[in-house]
């Protein structure tokens, strides 16, 4: 489907939006139902975002900072700023360094499977916002069982299940129940789903689940309110509260992104940075990862455009976070185009996804009533594809990096 398709339709009436905007709920406030937990770390990241001042950095600063062998904070502020641009090429021949020292050559593979594309937020970015007129299905068991078997076939051991932040059409049991079908074809499972509480992660934990990733989107709380104007999602404080309630829940695992060109790009990095160092500190035995995505264009929504970030910025974010965290995993999604995502794996990424789609139902021919995709990727390789590029750049592809004994 064109993204410029039923564009009118997606223009909600002005009577509409005043009603919406009478009745919208504080974006800081808990709705009944939601976890709150004694932690202090939202508090430190947006202390720390507030106070991050990137125009202050000079060249000295930056050189100080790349000729440390451990990066604290003020250092990965420092690589994180506009001076650190002429130094580019440095940061990527360290950030090269560190993750062969901690990765080797190993590269992990992945890939998505959408198996649900209603929701009930309104977050003008996204093409699965509930105002926005897509197709919307949602895959029964038979069909996510079918799904997985097939792209298990292309020799992949780790999915990462998706749905749209509808609780009423993917509530925790059926995502429990796609978890444990996905134990039968994958040693890995990731879950990119709407936050939830500590309980229920524990349930998913159980169910196979290993990690779980989520875009905080953007860490600016205004910004956030103007963006997300509608649902569940709109409460800033429980979506960047989720990562420490999934370690809670016993996941191994969490990924933390913004998506970048939402707003400052530099801050939104440095506090997605922050937030992963200060949970890492607080549990020691978890699994960090970051993602880096751009904004990309979505169905019936012409006028999504990134603020500013293009492939250099891009670069400057990733080997940050590598320099800052070398320990940590980075994903490099098909947000990106091939030469983009072949380049940052050569250099600081240590996962790529391969054989992708955002739509609903769209690795088996069988699979009926198909939903509309979330947004553009810009890399559609197959796994072959993606396993042969890798070793072209003589890297390892690995299929799975755990074995359950």
């Amino acid at each position: 489907m064109s993204k410029n398709n039923h564009i009118n339709e997606s223009i909600l009436s002005d009577e509409i939006r005043e009603h919406q905007k009478k009745n919208r709920i504080d974006h800081m406030t808990y709705l009944p139902g939601m976890e709150v937990i004694e932690s202090d770390v939202m508090d430190q990241v947006l202390a720390a975002m507030n106070a991050y001042d990137y125009e202050k950095y000079t060249d000295s600063d930056v050189r100080r900072a790349l000729a440390k062998d451990n990066r604290g904070p003020e250092e990965f502020a420092a690589l994180l700023s506009p001076a650190a641009l002429p130094h580019l090429e440095e940061m990527a021949q360290l950030a090269q360094k560190e993750t062969r020292k901690h990765f080797g050559n190993s590269v992990y593979m992945f890939t998505p499977i959408y198996i649900a594309n209603y929701c009930e937020n309104y977050c003008i970015y996204c093409g699965f916002n509930c105002h926005n007129k897509i197709r919307r299905a949602k895959l029964n068991y038979e069909e996510i069982d079918k799904e997985m078997k097939s792209i298990s076939e292309s020799g992949l051991q780790e999915i990462l299940i998706l749905t749209g932040e509808s609780r009423a059409k993917s509530d925790v049991k059926y995502i429990g129940e796609a978890c444990k079908i996905a134990r039968k074809y994958f040693k890995v499972i990731g879950l990119e789903v709407y936050p939830m509480n500590s309980d229920e992660y524990r349930y998913l934990h159980e169910c196979g689940a290993d990690y779980v990733t989520v875009f905080q989107e953007t860490y600016n709380p205004d910004k956030y309110e103007t963006l997300h104007l509608a649902g569940h999602k709109r409460i800033f404080p429980y979506r960047v509260n989720t990562q420490e309630r999934a370690l809670m829940g016993g996941m191994r695992g969490v990924a933390f992104a913004a998506l970048l060109g939402l707003d400052d790009f530099r801050k939104d990095a440095f506090a997605t940075g922050m937030h992963a160092w200060l949970l890492q500190r607080k549990y020691p035995h978890a699994e960090i990862s970051f993602s880096c995505p751009r904004l990309r264009p979505i169905i019936n929504n012409d006028r999504i455009n990134p603020m500013d970030v293009h492939e250099t910025q891009l670069l400057q974010v990733v080997t940050a976070y590598r320099l800052f965290m070398p320990y940590a995993g980075i994903t490099i999604s098909t947000r990106e185009c091939a030469r983009v995502r072949d380049n940052i794996v050569n250099i600081a990424a240590t996962k790529i996804s391969a054989g992708v789609s955002t739509g609903i139902g769209s690795h088996v021919e069988e699979v009926e009533d198909k939903g509309d995709e979330q947004f553009e990727i810009s890399d559609s390789r197959t796994v072959d594809e993606v396993y042969r590029d890798l070793t072209r750049l003589h890297l390892q592809p690995v299929m799975s990096d755990y074995i359950y004994v």
